[in-house]
């Protein structure tokens, strides 16, 4: 949410954090312990050839 400078948490759950699990691009750090306060996520190797990519397509 910091990084995408977003302020509503229900916005930023709905439209970016389900969707971004559901396609699989990110995964849960604590998959047992969904709501846990220390719940963290991190890019799966789909995530990171996605992000590669986007970010070869947007250098000149």
């Amino acid at each position: 949410m910091h990084t995408l400078e977003l302020k509503g948490r229900d916005n930023f759950l709905k439209k970016y954090l389900e969707p971004a699990l559901a396609l699989g691009v990110i995964e849960m750090t604590q998959p047992d312990s969904p709501r846990s306060p220390t719940q963290k996520y991190r890019l799966t190797p789909k995530g990171q050839a996605l992000l590669t990519s986007l970010v070869s397509v947007s250098k000149p």
